[in-house]
């Protein structure tokens, strides 16, 4: 496949980036269904670092005053508190799915659930960090394991708990623990 002048250039700024890290055998590219995407362009091994998030934390009241696009890109990395990129970049790029290759370690990290092979595009469960409903919508992932729907309390379902125990986010972890003590 011919890259793009305007695809290497983004691959030459991450690790300029000012607010996140991604990792260099990662690359984002442009789908004409689904816009930017993260892919592998080298093998990742499992629990490699695949990316850490930057940005400006906000409190939920003042997420929901804020009126930009960046709302699309906020990670909840506490119970009342998400990050939104600032400036926005490709760590912002990563997409849901309802059977992903990556999972958080913490609050802002991002690492390889399972080997992901070059090509594969780098996807998440959002159900991994989302407990407030800031992003809530009717998925088409394509996945056997697709839930149609993505909610607030999918942290809380069982299967997913067990799918992906320890990868939530750390807040979440926390209250997994305090649910089931």
């Amino acid at each position: 496949m011919r890259k793009s002048n305007n695809l290497l250039s983004i691959k030459a700024s991450i690790s300029r980036t000012p607010t996140g890290f991604l990792n260099p055998k990662l690359e984002a590219r442009y789908c004409p269904q689904l816009g930017y995407g993260i892919f592998a362009e080298e093998k990742v091994k499992k629990n490699e670092l695949l990316a850490i998030w930057g940005g400006r934390v906000v409190h939920l009241d003042e997420y929901r005053k804020i009126y930009s696009y960046k709302k699309n890109f906020a990670v909840q990395v506490d119970e009342e508190f998400l990050m939104i990129p600032e400036p926005e970049g490709p760590c912002n790029w990563i997409n849901h799915s309802c059977d992903p290759n990556a999972g958080m370690r913490g609050q802002i990290s991002l690492v390889a659930l399972r080997p992901i092979f070059r090509g594969e595009e780098v996807t998440f469960d959002y159900a991994m960090t989302n407990s407030v409903g800031y992003d809530e919508f009717s998925c088409y992932c394509g996945s056997p394991l697709c839930r149609d729907e993505i909610s607030k309390d999918d942290w809380k379902r069982p299967d997913l708990q067990n799918r992906y125990y320890p990868y939530f986010s750390t807040y979440l972890l926390g209250k997994m623990y305090r649910e089931n003590n």
